[in-house]
């Protein structure tokens, strides 16, 4: 599954509906390394806890005396700069609490994050219904005089999504959308709840069944008593409890041997949580009745309408074309696996079953590119990582990544390192924060948080951006060395592509700061940096042993490369199933109500050539269903996107400045200020994107290509 870098916490229809990947913060100036006292993230106000508190309070008092300013302004720019920095106080509340309650070891500061993201997520709500502000920003894009592109389309940006809350309809039909989206909501939360309570187990007898360097992850079961006990004598150990959670369930599909272990787990972890159909039904409903209250036939289509695809169409033709181009690639992948599991098995009538593929590709990809995980992480120490990406800006940009200290009380773990980007001509760019070691009670996955989003403020004066990075990286714990697999590694440069992308731009106003852009272009930059995990021009500039200094091998990365795309057309021909099933279960109702089971099952034998296993149903842990509806297939278009800026700009001289100025001002430093389709065209060529029905398709001729297809 690819990562999205906490995009999925967008709710996406409101102006003021703060984005942890997107949004801002005006109130605070933070400390750049002084040694003054200060509280979380440089902001005063939270030396403790409690100043969440106060943070709320000073922050609605400050949005009030906004809201009152605007109401005596005539229709001008100074309405949309205001509106913006309504928008920029707001989000410097939710993004910093939002961060915290995510990350912050102290359970105070948690829980009293948690509370003011809930006052200002209910104070947001009454400023997304504030008829005063719709009817300022509707007089203002229509009459006011505005002095920049950039202004004009944040007008238009904020009177859209005042209007995808439902401001402009009759006030029966108002009350029924913030009522549905208050349920969708809590629909969404109830989801999360139910996976997290309900992972699924399994049990396995004999112990043998299970590879020793493994067992230690799972829940051991003894003989004395035969019942599940926390301690006892090792020698004595009858089996293991196997939870099936996404992440135990993607280590026992690759690792465990026997096939019949493997089958429990995938039968059980994609029948769990049961109680998610109904919640996905709901959600359907619900989501089907906002997009039909608001003129729209389906919850797709109103989803889609402000993206660069435009229509459902118009992705699904796009989604059908590609699954064509790989089809027969396919074939010849599973036909390969299928061989192969024949003859390890020394079964001439083995079936490939769903729980064989990823067991088998691994073992083939180790087999035929000699690659040991292992060895490969020797090379990649963490420190070595950093300066990779250290080299990398320097590079590219000619600016340097150097860690600064925190203040007394920036920091919120003794794991945390703050970094400074800066320019030797235009001084300090921005700042980012490292969270990178999992602990306790931490986000999970790996993403982008903002804390401060960049904007003008006067024509001197720039609010620099601020960013964190938190990934969920092994920690050494007794080692001086901590090795990061390279998954990993690819992990760290995707999540600083989103960095970059927020620390490099330079846009007039906060709204469309850094990664603040329409859906299906945002995870551009994240892809197109991954590529230099893979380049050994690249590599070899950084990635060293951790004990000897020898620089890796070119035949190591080759194989790695080789590897990489072997399979990789069932890999992206699951990417176009996904995206179908998110597609298709928001898309045109039928009359009658429909067995989500079913239809999943249809697109699986349609989009995919492995078999629908009965009484299973994986999305109901699919969280992607929750947080972009409509829109997984957002993930593919910036694939492709980056495929061709990487073949296109990057490939010949990956680590120039020329490479480097064109990737800055043409694409990460315009946000959301610029058309994408136009940065695209403008950085590439006209080649780029293809015109249909009203929107545009990438080209995927280079994405192919990169996957060896």
């Amino acid at each position: 599954m690819y990562r999205i870098a906490n995009i999925g916490r967008y709710a996406g229809v409101l102006p003021f509906s703060c984005r942890t990947l997107f949004s801002d913060s005006a109130l605070a100036i933070l400390a750049a390394g002084n040694s003054e006292e200060t509280g979380l993230y440089g902001f005063k106000v939270l030396k403790t806890a409690k100043g969440f508190r106060r943070f709320v309070d000073e922050a609605i008092e400050r949005v009030g005396d906004l809201v009152s300013r605007i109401s005596v302004l005539p229709p001008s720019e100074e309405i949309i700069k205001v509106m913006d920095d309504i928008s920029n106080t707001v989000c410097s509340v939710i993004d910093s609490a939002e961060l915290c309650r995510n990350t912050h070891p102290d359970r105070d500061f948690v829980e009293e994050a948690n509370k003011a993201s809930m006052r200002m997520s209910e104070y947001m709500h009454h400023l997304n219904t504030n008829l005063s502000l719709y009817n300022a920003v509707l007089i203002t894009e229509k009459e006011g005089s505005m002095q920049s592109e950039e202004a004009q389309r944040v007008a238009h940006s904020l009177r859209i999504d005042f209007e995808k809350g439902g401001i402009h309809l009759p006030i029966e039909k108002l009350e029924r959308v913030n009522q549905l989206i208050m349920e969708i909501a809590q629909l969404g939360k109830l989801f999360n709840e139910n996976i997290i309570a309900d992972p699924g187990y399994i049990d396995v007898f004999p112990a043998s069944r299970i590879p020793k360097n493994m067992q230690h992850h799972f829940i051991p079961i003894y003989r004395q008593s035969n019942r599940l006990l926390g301690l006892g004598d090792k020698n004595k150990v009858k089996g293991f409890r196997l939870a099936t959670d996404s992440c135990s369930l993607s280590s026992i599909m690759k690792w465990v041997t026997d096939g019949e272990v493997r089958k429990q787990a995938y039968i059980m972890g994609n029948s769990v949580p049961r109680a998610n159909l109904a919640v996905i039904d709901k959600l359907i409903s619900a989501r089907h009745e906002v997009a039909q209250i608001m003129g729209f036939r389906s919850y797709a289509e109103f989803a889609i309408s402000p993206n660069m695809a435009r229509s459902p169409n118009v992705v699904m033709s796009f989604l059908l074309n590609l699954n064509n181009m790989i089809s027969q690639r396919v074939d010849e992948e599973v036909k390969l696996m299928k061989d192969y599991k024949r003859r390890i098995c020394n079964d001439a009538y083995a079936v490939l079953e769903p729980w064989d593929e990823a067991y088998f590709t691994g073992l083939m990809k180790r087999s035929a590119c000699d690659l040991d995980p292992s060895i490969i992480a020797s090379y990649f120490p963490t420190l070595v990582c950093l300066d990779g990406l250290k080299l990398l800006v320097e590079s590219l940009f000619g600016v340097t990544f150097s860690t600064v200290p925190f203040a007394p009380g920036e920091s919120w773990h003794p794991d945390v390192i703050k970094f400074s980007l800066h320019h030797p001509q235009e001084g300090d760019l921005g700042y980012l924060y490292l969270d990178l070691y999992s602990r306790p009670g931490k986000y999970p996955g790996c993403a982008h948080f903002a804390v401060r989003g960049g904007c003008r403020l006067s024509n001197t004066e720039y609010q620099l951006p601020v960013v964190a990075l938190v990934c969920n990286f092994a920690n050494s714990h007794g080692s001086s060395i901590s090795l990061l697999n390279h998954f990993d590694v690819e992990t760290l440069f995707h999540e600083f592509g989103h960095a970059l992308h927020s620390l490099l731009s330079r846009t007039d106003y906060q709204h469309f700061s850094g990664t603040r852009v329409l859906h299906d272009f945002a995870e551009t930059p994240s892809n197109l940096f991954e590529y230099y995990a893979w380049d050994y021009r690249f590599l070899q500039k950084f990635a060293k042993h951790y004990s000897t200094g020898e620089v890796i091998p070119k035949e190591l990365v080759d194989n790695m490369n080789r590897a990489r795309n072997m399979f990789s057309a069932i890999e992206l021909q699951r990417q176009i199933f996904y995206s179908a099933v998110d597609l298709t279960l928001f898309g045109e109702q039928p009359d009658a109500p429909m067995d989500t089971i079913a239809l999943v099952a249809d697109l699986k034998r349609k989009y995919t050539n492995w078999n629908h296993v009965e009484g299973t149903h994986w999305y109901t842990r699919f969280s992607h269903l929750i947080n972009y509806g409509a829109g997984y297939y957002s993930y593919l278009y910036a694939k492709c996107f980056a495929a061709t800026i990487w073949e296109k700009v990057c490939d010949e001289d990956p680590l120039s400045l020329s490479t480097g100025s064109a990737i800055r001002s043409k694409l990460l430093q315009h946000g959301g200020a610029k058309d994408p389709s136009h940065l695209l065209r403008d950085l590439v060529d006209h080649s780029i994107l293809r015109s249909l029905d009203g929107g545009v398709v990438p080209d995927t001729r280079s994405l192919c290509k990169a996957m060896g297809l």
